[in-house]
């Protein structure tokens, strides 16, 4: 820590229960008054370095009894007195970061000007706060003491000297000097200078949140004037953000106490004497939301959202809330499941989890997310390509798997309600999904935790979901599930059968355009789905092809067993049929497949002679 030696007589000044006296040997002739503390001093000393000092000396002079001053209003008190007292009398005494904003306040308070004796108190603090302002370490201990005196230091911007020293020095680290003890970089002896008592000691501090460990021991109102300057100065969001986040977690012990929240309360937080309280940690939350940059993306998603689930536990203001879940909304595709499971700590606990929440986040994210695609491309199909194609997830996809895990978890409540399951489920546009396994599996789990319900109720929540969008694997559970509406259990294995058919139709479509499609040098050119052409050879064209026919086979035999254990449970196929609204005939196996009926709300595709010949395979 920088030190300025002042004075060159030994000391003099020694106390006695509350008072201060001095062994100089003259009696005193005026006493100084500050709160409890008593000084027993000389006129001369004083009023030769205070234009304040003499004024009151005048007044209160006496020829026979001792002058008696009261300086209860002097910045700094007692302690702050003392130092100025030493200075008078020429004794020795250092100025230091953590006493100069005190001195220099009490020196403009008594006047202490060049008029009053060159070199005085004023000048002296002004040219060490001057020097210390170069020091990062050193400046920062003197915002630090400005609390003690802060309408003073107001007055003469020392405050703001500090912050605005320090911000420059958090934007550019190559301005930093630190004299001794910042915890971020070492020190080196060799770069260590002396002037005038004072060491000093150059450095660089690596990385861009080098400073934040040192801001956070700032009161939150300096702290807060601190983060203002850095947004002034334009400092980068990512660093403004990060040492928000710093601060909040070293000050909110509730933003690290996450598994208190597991039981819908913040009751698992135990206080001490050293913790702050929670209306503090509530203000505090507040203060850090509205300080955190506007960019999306800037802040880590997991930060706001444990922010969030602090913010309700301490029953944050709803603007602040508010404020939070935009901000998730904005950038929900970087968030983890777990982290949206927020539990229902509200004064009406209705359900375990705070589904409402979710609904306004997917809500911000749709609006944001809808923006971004109309400013990029009108054409929707775009947007289907990039969640359809062979590329990474694209963020509205991210959050759909999301959603559908999310409706998984909550689906267990029986305290969720069916139109709360549906309107945050159908806010996930179709295209979205590239298979409706998930979502399906949420129904599957709602269904069998409400079992309840009306079958109109069950086709309503089945309708979320697109049959012809599910795997192998989801199909053959879904044609085998007895907790889903008959209806929907005959229109997955309708289509399952339909993309059989197609399949098989178009390896036969290959089939006829081999020798066609054989070049010069013996190949064959196989024309792919997306009009492409790739070399094969004849003989492993034809294996392929038998190896393909064979697995679909097996597929065939599988739907078919599916179709037995149907007919076991639930009635014959042409009951099942029936209820569709239509009725098939039955056939041979080479058969051709009859028209359906018009009441049929499962109608499928006219066949076409490839599709009648892929048929013959069964």
């Amino acid at each position: 820590m920088a030190c300025m030696k002042l004075g060159s007589k030994s000391e003099v000044f020694y106390l006695d229960g509350q008072s201060w006296l001095c062994s100089t040997g003259l009696p005193s002739d005026v006493i100084i008054e500050i709160k409890e503390t008593s000084f027993h001093l000389h006129k001369f000393p004083l009023i030769s370095r205070s234009e304040v000092l003499e004024s009151f000396m005048k007044e209160l002079s006496s020829e026979n009894e001792k002058s008696v001053l009261e300086l209860h209003d002097l910045p700094g008190g007692a302690k702050a007195f003392l130092l100025v007292a030493k200075f008078c009398y020429g004794v020795k005494m250092e100025l230091t970061p953590l006493n100069v904003v005190t001195l220099r306040c009490a020196a403009e308070y008594l006047q202490m000007t060049e008029d009053y004796g060159e070199g005085n108190l004023i000048i002296q603090t002004e040219n060490f706060l001057n020097h210390i302002f170069g020091y990062w370490t050193d400046a920062l201990k003197a915002l630090k003491t400005c609390e003690e005196v802060l309408t003073c230091a107001e007055e003469l911007h020392i405050d703001s000297r500090c912050i605005n020293s320090l911000v420059l020095k958090a934007a550019d680290p190559s301005l930093v000097n630190l004299p001794v003890s910042s915890q971020s970089v070492v020190q080196s002896p060799e770069d260590a200078e002396i002037w005038n008592g004072i060491s000093l000691t150059s450095k660089v501090a690596p990385g861009e949140d080098w400073w934040f460990e040192d801001v956070s021991s700032l009161s939150l109102p300096l702290y807060k004037r601190f983060m203002q300057g850095a947004s002034t100065r334009h400092m980068k969001p990512e660093k403004i953000a990060g040492s928000l986040v710093h601060y909040a977690k070293k000050h909110i012990p509730l933003l690290g106490s996450q598994s208190s929240f597991q039981n819908g309360n913040s009751s698992g937080f135990k206080s001490n004497a050293s913790s702050p309280s929670e209306a503090d940690q509530r203000n505090l939350i507040e203060e850090i939301v509205e300080f955190l940059p506007n960019e999306k993306g800037i802040t880590p998603t997991k930060f706001l959202l444990r922010s969030l689930r602090t913010a309700m536990a301490l029953y944050a203001s709803s603007s602040c809330c508010a404020n939070l879940e935009r901000r998730i909304g904005a950038q929900l595709d970087e968030a983890d499941l777990e982290d949206l499971l927020i539990p229902n700590i509200g004064y009406s606990m209705e359900t375990l989890y705070d589904i409402d929440c979710v609904q306004r986040m997917l809500d911000h994210f749709m609006i944001v997310e809808h923006d971004a695609i109309d400013s990029t491309s009108n054409d929707i199909e775009e947007e289907r390509r990039i969640v359809g194609g062979s590329q990474s997830l694209s963020p509205m996809a991210k959050v759909a798997n999301m959603v559908d895990g999310y409706l998984a978890e909550v689906a267990p409540d029986v305290n969720v309600k069916l139109p709360k399951f549906q309107s945050l489920a159908s806010v996930i546009p179709d295209y979205a999904r590239t298979l409706d396994d998930g979502i399906y599996r949420a129904i599957d789990v709602y269904l069998k935790a409400h079992s309840w319900m009306t079958d109109s109720e069950k086709e309503q929540i089945c309708r979320l979901m697109n049959c012809q969008k599910l795997s192998l694997e989801a199909s053959t559970h879904a044609a085998q599930n007895e907790r889903l509406p008959l209806r929907v259990v005959v229109q997955v294995l309708f289509f399952e059968q339909l993309k059989l058919r197609t399949s098989v139709a178009g390896w036969f479509f290959a089939s006829d355009n081999l020798e066609s499609s054989q070049n010069l040098s013996g190949n064959l050119a196989l024309i792919r789905n997306d009009g492409s052409i790739t070399q094969h050879n004849p003989v492993l064209a034809f294996d392929n092809m038998k190896e393909r026919v064979s697995e679909l086979e097996k597929e065939c035999l599988r739907m078919k067993q599916d179709l037995e254990k149907m007919m076991k449970s639930k009635g014959s196929w042409n009951m099942i049929l029936k209820k569709l609204g239509c009725t098939l005939m039955s056939k041979p196996s080479n058969a051709k497949v009859s028209k359906p009926c018009r009441k049929s709300k499962i109608s499928p595709a006219s066949t076409t002679p490839m599709e009648e010949k892929a048929m013959e395979v069964n």
